[in-house]
């Protein structure tokens, strides 16, 4: 990922309340950590644990801690990239839904 993207990204975080909104409207995801998490896949689909730690400045055993509750509740999905693990929002309807409320929040 470019670091002018991971900027970017940085900066769109900044402003909690779009990513607030969401958390507050989704009970299990409502944690603002795992909402972040949500908002940074649904702009790029794949991230690593040390990417997404280093974009939302946040410690990378958070950063896990937060991956692995949205994968117990199916949210994200990984994959094995040779040493990496790359996160992904799931493809089932609630991901979606939380998909499509990132991004309606985002207009």
């Amino acid at each position: 990922m470019q670091m002018s993207k991971k900027k970017a990204l940085h900066n769109e975080l900044q402003d909690n309340a779009k990513i607030e909104a969401c958390a507050e409207k989704f009970g299990t995801t409502g944690d603002l950590t795992r909402m972040r998490i949500c908002y940074l896949l649904c702009h790029h689909p794949e991230l690593t644990v040390s990417e997404i730690a280093e974009i939302i400045s946040s410690p990378i055993s958070t950063v896990s801690h937060s991956l692995k509750k949205l994968k117990e509740i199916q949210i994200v999905e990984h994959r094995r990239q040779a040493k990496q693990v790359l996160y992904s929002l799931s493809k089932n309807k609630f991901a979606s839904v939380i998909k499509s409320q990132v991004l309606s929040n985002n207009e």
